[in-house]
Parts: structure tokens; sequence; C-alpha cells
């Protein structure tokens, strides 16, 4: 087999879902799994790598036609980030699968634009706010004492429920409403100036604080 044509299009299909681009596209991120297809290594030596990848399957000579058994929701994501250079998160994928897919296809989660940086991220920070809350029961702290840990003072101790059932109010707080304790606005600072990149979007930084500012005027309030 010879090397591939620069101007060769490429024929994806994932998870049943077919996809066409041009080597060129491929190439705009170095060090992808992607871009190891438009290399110039020929053909074979590109298929002996990508045989050694859970998820690769075949490839079609004929037809020029790689076939990966990776979800083809997600890839679509994946692909429209080598066209635009702007990695999105779909709303409807959890983050956890989305950085599963992210890492397979060899890119860096800090890619994420920072208007879907709190969507991916949210999951994750509710892991975490759940770690915190069982450290500090494990720890020996009641209820009145892990919410004013995190400045929330009116979640009521029932010792009938579970631990998630009394907390889950509280939770879902914390991640859709910004003004409901000075742990959810801490939050919400974390995520607007922790997203990376934000540096690239000046819009979004500024209205983004002006969203979460405990002293801008709320609709109803």
């Amino acid at each position: 087999m010879g090397k591939f044509d620069d101007n060769e299009r490429i024929i994806l299909n994932v998870g049943g879902t077919r996809h066409e681009t041009y080597k060129t596209t491929l190439k705009t991120l170095p060090g992808t799994r992607l871009a190891l297809l438009a290399s110039d290594s020929d053909i074979d030596s590109v298929l002996d790598q990508l045989q050694q990848v859970p998820g690769f399957i075949e490839y079609n000579a004929r037809t020029n036609e790689y076939f990966f058994d990776r979800h083809p929701g997600v890839f679509a994501y994946v692909l429209n980030y080598y066209r635009t250079g702007k990695l999105h998160c779909p709303a409807d994928v959890c983050g956890p699968l989305f950085e599963e897919e992210l890492s397979f296809w060899g890119i860096d989660e800090t890619d994420v634009e920072p208007c879907c940086w709190m969507t991916y991220r949210q999951h994750r920070d509710a892991e975490e706010a759940l770690d915190v809350f069982e450290l500090n029961v494990d720890n020996g702290e009641d209820d009145d004492e892990i919410g004013k840990r995190l400045g929330i003072e009116d979640v009521a101790a029932d010792g009938n429920v579970s631990l998630w059932r009394k907390w889950q109010p509280v939770i879902w707080n914390l991640f859709e409403d910004p003004y409901s304790s000075r742990a959810a606005r801490v939050r919400a600072h974390r995520c607007v100036w922790g997203s990376p990149n934000i540096h690239n979007n000046s819009f979004t930084v500024n209205h983004s604080i002006t969203c979460f500012n405990p002293k801008s005027p709320r609709k109803g309030k």
C-alpha cells in the first residue's frame, strides 16, 4: 500500500454513523488519535498502531472507511472540534462519559469551551460535594454543623431518611441556584474563574460575573 494523499477524503464510521472529512482537517490537532490517520506514515503502519487500541475495529480499503466502536453522538462534537477549533459539550451526555470519549480520542478536557465548562463539570462537582458531606458525617458532625460549614442554615435533620434524601434539595440548589447559599456562590465563582481558556472569552467572563453577583438584581426577589 502507498501513502495517504493530502487531498484524500477519509470516511470515519463511529458507532454506525458515517462521517466524511479531509486529511488536512484531521491534521489541525496534532498528537490526537485522528491525527494519526493524517500522518505521513504508510497505511499499514497506521493500521498496526490503531489495532493496538481498544475501540478500533476494522479498515475497509475499498471505501477507505475506518470503523470505531465508540459513542456516535459524542464523536460529532469531537469532529467538529477539528473543523472549528472549538470543543463544545453535548447537554444530553454526562460529564464522565464525555471525559472518557475525549480520553479515547486523545483530546484534553481543558480544551472544552467556557460556555460548556459548567455543564461538563456538573457531575464531578456533585461527587466532590457529596464526598464533603460524607466526610463531615464520618467525622461526627451533625446536620446543623455541616450546614453551617457550607453556609446552609435551613437543612432540617430527620433521622428516618437517608443522608442523600436529606441533602438532595441542598445539592440541587448548590448547582442550580448560585444565590441559595454561600457554598453555592463559591461554587459558581469557582466554575467561572476555574474554567480553562476563560481569558479567551471576555464576554463570557463579564456576563457570568453579572449573573452570579449576589448584589445583582434578581427577577422575583
